[in-house]
């Protein structure tokens, strides 16, 4: 899977997650960029990204991520 194919299917994943069809994350989008992403909604947004790509996630990896960018760069290192 490309990177480009990652960013789409996760655009997929925060609309679903976050009900909002506007959305559309890049390489530094972050909470702060979200209205809704708050502490809650970022397990059920891991929850959901781990479903989408049949990964699971470390608490590490969940915890050093500072934007949608790392996390594609987690989820490519594990498919």
């Amino acid at each position: 899977m490309e990177r480009e194919e990652v960013f789409k299917t996760l655009n997929g994943v925060f609309r679903d997650v976050f009900d909002d069809e506007s959305i559309t994350v890049g390489e530094n989008t972050t909470a702060d960029d979200i209205e809704d992403w708050d502490s809650l909604e970022h397990i059920n947004l891991m929850a959901a990204v781990e479903s989408e790509f049949g990964i699971k996630f470390s608490m590490g990896q969940i915890m050093t991520m500072k934007n949608v960018g790392e996390m594609v760069d987690i989820i490519l290192q594990k498919i």
